[in-house]
């Protein structure tokens, strides 16, 4: 897990050294542990190391071999299976580390060598002899990698920061801070909240020819489902989706440094500190660490969950419980560090996970993201769930069961099918929730992309692959990799495996959601795994912080909102008071915050 950085001139001019550098300079956090350069014609390369496989120097980066350079970020989790492969057709190695494996696949198989990769990674390789760099992101979007270019350059980097050095006019992406205030998405498009920045998509290649400074993108995965894991009988599913989910664990487990997990006390992490507590144990003979975040309001405190896991699991248990002066104390550091504004503070309770594990010594990370979209968790799936009953009668059976099986009252159940279906109901919400908007701003209501979602909803792959590949995962990864670098730890998600991803997307629906109860397999999976306390558990909370606590005084972030010449472009401040909702004050304080940090102008 590293930072990268990339210049190639389009004019054939020598890449600036001390571009590079500063480029290295600002991620110092991605990649404590070294740094290195590459400077070849108009081709300059840069990296920051944080040292996981292989802690010798063997592993520095850029990487050189043959032909062929590389800055890579990430880990190919399954780097011994390739390097054994490579080597019965003659290939010799001459280190221990991933980054090599990922050249010798690349010179191969060439851009097929993404498809043998399993992890997550996002690199560059210059192959002199080709005259290209050939740049490739992993399946689901787990690694950053963005990108600007001028009518001088072509840049790309780990992260948004290190291509501002080079960006002369900061404006916003009005569509995409409308978007992200209205409908809470982000990172459904390449596009980021800054105008001429953009991201490589999930499961894309980026070939950039360095002589006529041209480039082109090609999808190389595409999730589909599988036909034969679609009519598999369910036991047969239950056992397979066991040993998927096991392996994608043990998997992740790999590290020469300590590794331990997040625990939230729902079910996804639950089940991964459950599964890999054994295995660690059994290698390290250690008890494998597990780091809690605690909330000081009672209605969404989790740890007494957690506590069962801990003790069933026999972990080794850290707490941190963060009170509103540490929020505040960091307030503006985790909104620089996530770069673009967030719509839950819950990610602030996720950066103190974070540092309690730097102060821990914790370097590798394991955290269930994934698990709700892939297996179908959050409450708004379950009108996807009665969309696919075929009459009157079953759909009221069905929310019936729901009412019974969940935290959702028959009333929420049947409000929550009005508003997941319709997407003109949801504009109308949304616009009256925001009703402090100036009225010429009202047309950035994404109804396009409210119809996507509403249509989404009658058909449980095409809301599957939405809501992994655009709407919610993609933000979710986006958030933990910046978190987790931020203290130059780095988070695996097994969820994500593409192997775990592919088998629950092909799954039937009523093996995620059976009789009302969501991630039904994984919970048929946990049932001598984990207390039945934590298996059937009805009240889902997610990951979330004590906003009530938090943001209890009202006046003084609207002060600082109304403080805002950037807030104040596209806000009324006359009708701002203490009557707006705790979701749209805490995203017009974030967005207030941000503009200002990054000096973003609207």
């Amino acid at each position: 897990m590293c930072g990268i950085a990339g210049i190639i001139t389009k004019n054939g001019d020598h890449v600036s050294q001390s571009d590079l550098k500063k480029m290295t300079d600002v991620i110092v956090h991605r990649g404590p542990d070294g740094e290195g350069h590459f400077n070849e014609g108009n081709v300059g390369f840069g990296h920051r190391r944080l040292a996981i496989i292989d802690l010798s120097e063997a592993g520095h980066q850029p990487m050189q071999k043959d032909d062929l350079v590389i800055t890579y970020n990430g880990e190919i989790y399954n780097y011994l299976e390739i390097r054994e492969e490579l080597e019965t057709m003659g290939c010799v190695f001459e280190t221990k580390t991933d980054t090599e494996v990922i050249l010798k696949a690349y010179k191969t198989w060439g851009a097929s060598c993404a498809n043998k990769f399993n992890g997550m990674w996002a690199f560059a390789i210059f192959d002199k002899a080709k005259h290209i760099i050939f740049i490739s992101r992993d399946r689901f979007g787990i690694k950053p990698f963005h990108f600007f270019e001028d009518e001088k350059a072509f840049f790309f980097a780990s992260e948004i920061r290190q291509l501002l050095l080079f960006v002369k006019d900061r404006k916003v992406n009005r569509q995409i801070l409308f978007d992200f205030l209205y409908l809470g998405y982000q990172h459904h498009t390449n596009n980021t909240f800054i105008e001429g920045i953009s991201s490589l998509e999930p499961g894309h290649n980026l070939i950039f020819d360095t002589r006529s400074g041209s480039y082109k993108m090609e999808c190389y995965y595409r999730l589909k489902p599988d036909p034969e894991l679609g009519n598999l009988p369910f036991d047969d599913a239950l056992d397979l989706f066991r040993k998927t989910m096991n392996d994608a664990i043990k998997l992740r487990l790999r590290s020469d440094v300590t590794v331990g997990t997040c625990l939230s006390g729902g079910m996804d992490s639950s089940y991964i500190a459950a599964t890999a507590a054994p295995s660690y144990h059994s290698k390290t003979n250690d008890r494998f660490m597990a780091i809690t975040a605690k909330s000081v309001e009672k209605m969404n405190d989790e740890s007494h969950f957690a506590k069962m896991v801990v003790d069933s699991a026999n972990l080794d248990w850290k707490i941190t419980e963060p009170s509103k002066s540490d929020f505040l104390n960091v307030l503006n550091q985790v909104i620089e560090t996530q770069e673009e504004p967030f719509g839950s503070p819950s990610i602030i309770m996720a950066f103190f996970v974070m540092q309690k594990a730097k102060e821990e010594g914790c370097t590798v990370l394991l955290d269930g993201q994934g698990g709700d979209e892939t297996l179908l968790g959050y409450e708004r799936y379950y009108t996807a769930y009665i969309n696919q009953q075929n009459n009157i009668f079953k759909k009221i059976r069905s929310a019936l069961k729901i009412s019974r099986n969940s935290k959702l009252s028959l009333k929420d159940v049947l409000l929550y099918n009005i508003y997941f279906n319709n997407a003109s109901v949801r504009a109308l919400r949304q616009t009256k929730r925001h009703y402090f908007v100036k009225p010429k701003f009202k047309k950035y209501v994404n109804k396009k992309l409210l119809m996507q979602v509403a249509s989404a909803n009658k058909d449980i792959h095409t809301l599957q692959e939405f809501e992994i590949t655009k709407i919610q995962m993609q933000k979710l990864l986006k958030y933990e990799d910046r978190n987790s670098m931020h203290f130059s730890i780095e988070t695996r998600v097994p969820f994500v495996d593409y192997k775990v991803v592919e088998l629950a997307y092909s799954l039937p629906f009523s093996y995620k959601m059976n009789e009302g109860w969501s991630k039904f397999i994984l919970r048929k999976s946990a049932k001598d795994l984990l207390p039945d306390e934590i298996v059937w558990r009805r009240n889902k909370f997610g990951f979330e912080a004590p906003t009530k606590t938090w943001l209890a005084d009202k006046d003084t972030i609207l002060k600082r909102i109304k403080d805002s010449d950037f807030v104040e472009a596209f806000v009324d401040f006359e009708k701002l008071d203490e009557n707006i909702d705790d979701l749209a004050l805490w995203k017009l304080f974030n967005i207030a915050i941000w503009a200002k940090t990054f000096d973003v102008k609207f």
